[in-house]
């Protein structure tokens, strides 16, 4: 349980990680200039100003700390350095409870200085500083700005010094030589992916798929390779494509929730579940498979590879924030660094599936007496048949048909995990299945966890969050019946006696109590957790807010994004949470990946590339990224009514009292314009 947990904590940490890298956070602003300290001596200053909550890492700091603020300097000519870099600002010591040990950190403004002595003038000194800074809630990555100070030249030597002078951060290109830590987070990121909860469920399928057949040994291996491999491609080409074609940030967004792959691997998984029930066997041409002594026949190579394109694509419902973290820097056109990152990525997600993969090929050589290998294929085509739905759902949410309902889900869902429990009994018998003239351990384990599971998915008929799965569940808004929800507006109208039908007047509120302008625009199909109230257009949303003098917190979301239900489940499901989303801000919701098609005469042009967005997904998703240079999910910014940010934006962080904590500080900043 403890491993569990780590974990756990690993995968949030990278994920976080990601987030905060594509948010393109900038606390920390560096200035640069010099100043004659004698004849030929002068002293290069770097200044960085820090933002409030936020510091600096000092120069000087124990091993197996963070990464520490340091200069370097281009090799010098016709100057030489004097020394060392010196921080004018001594920085406070403080206990780090992420690293273990006291930590020098400087906040507010500081000041380093580097001695110089001059042979010759004009010259140019330039060169980078490298720094890390974090605030009481996250840490940002270590980050590279390089400076230029022009001395006996021209005052306007050039646009990056005058920048500089100004205070501002002047992006500086990525050093080459951080390819290697780039891609070694990438690849810690692809080992955080397999924790996810998209991505588990696809390991049972893939063992289930390379126990069939009866092939060699060999022949196994270099299925199971082929299969790597191909999750390797697919995610190396994924960044080159986006870049090369101008296919947009959106593009894994847009495989993860279009209907026809959607569709495509709905009806794959329920003829793999069909088939492991016994109603047909998969098997190969037998003309595929008659070479014996060949690593892998072109069926089975096919197959692996088919495969493999399926779980890229299945996980991109939960690795998207990774994901589309590196297709956003390939949009801008940078193929190199996206793709080492995605090929970091890919490695590391194809390894642990490869290695199960291989186990198959030792399955089979295990004795088959007593049907237990046909009873560990039933049991995954009930897993199957089960995960076959999340697909459908996708497309019923995606696309507003209102089909398969959240309660409709459940019902199913209940109903295969009873039918599985009284299958382990031996109550139920397929073919190929033998007697169970008794029940073993394990099985009484698996009996229990199935009939417990059951009974765990009751509750949510009527409305309960069912944190621990929701990432997999349609929103709870779907619901034809929603015992919760009726309560909470059962309260609101006790509680304001107001519950004005049609349209809204300005500052009216609404049956759960919360203060709304005017109905809003696809309020008839999209809906807020918890009864609460509020915009799906940033328009609308923004207006209200000038009229109630409220700051806006946006909320971009996904019907597919699985982080995006567990945060509404474990986070949103607070009640302090929701008091202060009621009583303090005018809520926007955007969803990136909704189809619904804009009316003509609303048609939004991106500010990004300039193209026409005829969904509203597809605006929304354009808003995030002009907006804050990312298309992660979910992303929570909380803005002035004019769309300004107000402080930082949040992703993925299940800290109730630190979202608590964000959301209070950004009222009151707000509060203090």
């Amino acid at each position: 349980m403890a491993n569990r947990k780590l974990l756990a904590i690993a995968a949030f940490l990278l994920i976080h990680i990601a987030f905060v890298n594509a948010q393109v956070l900038e606390p920390v602003a560096w200035s640069f200039k010099s100043e004659k300290t004698a004849e030929n001596n002068y002293d290069i200053i770097m200044t960085a100003t820090i933002d409030d909550t936020w510091h600096l890492y000092a120069m000087d700091l124990p091993e197996g700390g963070p990464v520490a603020t340091s200069f370097t300097f281009e090799s010098p000519r016709d100057y030489s350095l004097e020394g060392k870099p010196v921080a004018i600002n001594q920085p406070e010591v403080k206990f780090d409870n992420s690293f273990g040990m006291d930590i020098g950190m400087h906040s507010g403004t500081v000041e380093f200085r580097q001695k110089i002595t001059v042979s010759k003038l004009p010259v140019t000194v330039s060169g980078f500083v490298t720094f890390m800074s974090c605030d009481d809630s996250q840490c940002l990555p270590p980050r590279d700005v390089e400076f230029s100070v022009n001395i006996g030249g021209d005052a306007a030597a050039s646009s990056q010094a005058a920048d500089q002078e100004a205070g501002t951060i002047v992006p500086a290109e990525e050093p080459r030589k951080g390819f290697l830590k780039f891609f070694l987070l990438s690849m810690l990121a692809g080992f955080a992916g397999i924790l996810t909860p998209c991505v588990f469920p696809m390991i049972p399928m893939t063992v289930a798929f390379f126990s069939q057949g009866t092939g060699s040994k060999g022949s196994a291996i270099g299925k199971a390779l082929i299969f790597g491999l191909s999750i390797i491609l697919l995610y190396s080409s994924l960044g080159i494509i986006v870049s090369l074609t101008s296919a947009g940030a959106g593009f894994a967004n847009t495989l993860s929730t279009h209907w026809i792959p959607n569709l495509l691997f709905f009806t794959l998984f329920l003829v793999f579940a069909t088939s492991f029930f016994g109603a047909f066997e998969i098997v190969l041409p037998s003309k595929w498979v008659s070479s014996s002594d060949s690593k892998v026949d072109r069926g089975g190579a096919l197959a692996a590879f088919f495969l493999g394109l399926t779980t890229v694509l299945v996980s991109f419902s939960c690795t998207g924030p990774i994901v589309g973290a590196l297709l956003v820097e390939a949009a801008s056109g940078d193929v190199l660094r996206p793709t080492i990152g995605m090929f970091g990525f890919g490695l590391a997600f194809a390894l642990p599936f490869t290695l199960f993969a291989l186990f198959p090929s030792w399955m089979q050589k295990m004795p088959k007496s007593g049907g237990w290998l046909n009873s560990v294929k039933v049991v995954l085509g009930f897993i199957m048949l089960a995960f076959s739905l999340k697909f459908a759902s996708t497309v019923d949410t995606v696309y507003n048909l209102g089909i398969l309902s959240r309660d409709i889900y459940l019902a199913i869902w209940i109903v295969l995990f009873v039918l599985l429990g009284i299958y382990l009994m031996g109550k139920i018998k397929f073919s190929h299945d033998s007697d169970v003239p008794h029940i073993g351990v394990f099985r009484l384990v698996l009996i229990i966890a199935s009939f417990t599971f059951a009974l765990y998915l009751v509750p949510g008929l009527f409305g309960a969050p069912l944190t621990r799965i929701s990432a997999l569940l349609p929103p709870r808004e779907t619901s034809g019946f929603n015992l919760m929800k009726a309560i909470s507006e059962n309260k609101g109208t006790a509680s304001t006696g107001v519950l004005i039908p049609g349209t809204l007047a300005p500052g009216a509120l609404t049956a759960t109590g919360m203060a709304i302008c005017e109905d809003p625009k696809y309020g008839d199909f999209l809906h807020f957790e918890y009864g609460l109230e509020g915009y799906f257009d940033l328009e609308q949303g923004l207006a209200c807010a000038k009229k109630l003098d409220k700051p806006v917190l946006i909320d971009f979301k996904g019907h597919a994004c699985a982080n995006c239900k567990e945060m509404d489940a474990r986070v949103w499901s607070d009640p302090g949470v929701q008091q202060r989303l009621r009583d303090n801000f005018v809520l926007v919701g955007l969803y990136v990946d909704d189809r619904t098609k804009l009316p003509e005469n609303e048609i939004y042009v991106s500010k990004v590339d300039g193209k026409q967005k005829k969904t509203m997904g597809k605006k929304n998703e354009d808003i995030e990224i002009s907006m804050f240079n990312t298309n992660t999910l979910p992303l929570y910014a909380i803005v002035d009514p004019e769309g300004k940010p107000l402080i930082e934006t949040r992703g993925t962080n299940y800290d109730i009292q630190a979202y608590i904590e964000w959301l209070d500080r950004g009222a009151r900043t707000y509060q203090d314009k």
